[in-house]
């Protein structure tokens, strides 16, 4: 997931009635449109559809893009090297992007390793000496440093010791938090310290980033992603857990926080409010978990319910709050600040709903209180074969030509799925390399690039091309 540039730009989807493979997407956070709820094909490719085109397959049989458009590999794990002669890691799942020194862009890159560090192969994130949480721990964050055209410049280790680092968010203040999807504690796999924490990376002061400390206000559990309110301070982080299905959380910050970089170190373990969802239908019945909704449009009345012990010491904490106190939602995903509120995904629902689905984004409206399903993925029905259908959404980030970009996470071929203003869809990238997922799409701050990892082996791709307005 990720989202580096979504808090500099508002009001993404407020226009966006998205209708696509297999997906629905209701529109304005006003006031919705008439949106059918059945499931629609892409629009037509060429000229006169949406996007930029059939994407042209890659010789190199590694990304297709439309025609016009190229990419180039800025990292690649065990072929390109660390500053300090070590390969670049794999697993390269959620980025953030944000403005370095001269046009450059400083990108900052979660490397999604789990297990024991010995198990988990040689291309682990480095522990170099100040910069490790848990020397027994494989994964952490790498900062990439690429020129004004996406041209490698370096790449170092910015966290190390980490765990299952997969999505995070990005701060008013240009950090980055960086999610550990995992509830291993000391002695698991080896660790010497508890997992299950968000940790904060900035991008452009490596000493800021020595003695890495987890953010232990925000929870403990499986993190996913964290978005934002830049106005009040609240963020709001998502759990990808089964077993039972994930929470979404809020964390309210303490009277007179303010933000800003290092503030985050200052917090204590149990500072500010650290609440769970609950949401209730018109009827004000409590909804036990998302996946059930099945209409584009649905609105939910939200409310927030205090978890008693955010650091999960003896029980998790998404059992310590349950239906009907609190709503579950299948797979929570990516999560983003947009237009006055977060948007969330969640994924593969096939069991829980009554018309099984593939994927939902949600939008929170913090003003309103209200919960409102977006967008449907239906299911895919050929994930291996012509790989023009979606699924499985996962990461997601604006557009600044307009609409969003989602990374597919699904079954078979997968894809970055552009979706214009007008409510279709279209390929903007599509993996010929392997099935292994897209992550991580972000923009760079002047437009022109649109960075994005490929999971495994650990690449990341600079995409540049004839951008234009897809709206």
């Amino acid at each position: 997931m990720t989202e580096a540039q979504g808090l500099s730009r508002r009001g993404f989807l407020s226009r966006s009635a998205l209708v696509g493979a297999g997906v629905v997407l209701a529109g304005s956070v006003d006031g919705l449109l008439s949106a059918p709820n059945g499931l629609a094909q892409p629009g037509p490719a060429g000229p006169g559809g949406p996007g930029y085109g059939p994407v042209v397959p890659d010789p190199a049989k590694r990304l297709s893009l439309p025609q016009g458009f190229r990419y180039t590999i800025v990292s690649e794990a065990g072929v390109t090297r660390l500053d300090s002669g070590e390969p670049s890691p794999t697993n390269s799942d959620g980025m953030g992007a944000f403005r370095g020194p001269g046009n450059s862009t400083l990108l900052v890159q979660n490397h999604e390793l789990r297990g024991a560090r010995a198990a988990a192969g040689p291309l682990v994130v480095p522990t170099p000496v100040g910069f490790t949480y848990d020397p027994a721990a494989p994964g952490g964050t790498t900062t990439v440093r690429a020129d004004r055209d996406g041209r490698r410049q370096g790449e170092v280790v910015s966290l190390a010791g980490t765990s299952t680092n997969c999505a995070g968010g990005i701060t008013p203040w240009d950090t980055w938090l960086s999610c550990e999807e995992t509830e291993d504690r000391a002695g698991v796999n080896g660790f010497t310290k508890d997992h299950g924490y968000v940790f904060e990376v900035d991008p452009v002061d490596q000493d800021a980033n020595r003695d890495p400390q987890p953010v232990r206000a925000l929870g403990r559990f499986a993190h996913e992603a964290v978005a934002v309110d830049p106005r009040e301070g609240r963020m709001y982080l998502t759990e990808d857990a089964a077993a039972p299905n994930g929470l979404l959380y809020r964390w309210t910050p303490p009277a007179g926080f303010r933000g800003g970089k290092r503030a985050l170190r200052t917090l204590g373990a149990t500072d500010g409010a650290f609440e769970a969802m609950l949401c209730r239908d018109a009827a004000g019945n409590p909804v036990d978990d998302l996946s059930r909704a099945t209409q584009v449009g649905t609105t939910y009345s939200v409310s927030w319910t205090a978890v008693p012990d955010r650091d999960a010491r003896v029980v998790p904490t998404r059992l310590q709050v349950t239906p009907p106190q609190v709503t579950r939602g299948r797979k929570l995903e990516g999560c983003w600040w947009g237009d006055g509120g977060a948007y969330v995904v969640t994924s593969f629902a096939r069991a829980e709903s009554p018309v099984p689905h593939d994927g939902q984004v949600w939008f929170h409206d913090p003003r309103r209180n209200t919960l409102t399903l977006r967008l449907r993925f239906g299911v895919n029905p050929t994930p291996d074969q012509d790989g023009t259908n979606f699924d499985g959404p996962d990461n997601i980030t604006v557009s600044p030509w307009g609409g969003v970009i989602i990374a597919e996470d699904g079954e078979g071929v997968q894809h970055l799925v552009g979706a214009t203003e007008r409510g279709e869809t279209f390929t903007m990238a599509r993996n010929d390399l392997n099935t292994n997922e897209m992550a991580g799409p972000v923009f760079s701050a002047d437009r022109r690039i649109l960075f994005a990892n490929l999971y495994e082996p650990g690449t990341l791709y600079a995409i540049t091309g004839p951008w234009r307005p897809t709206r």
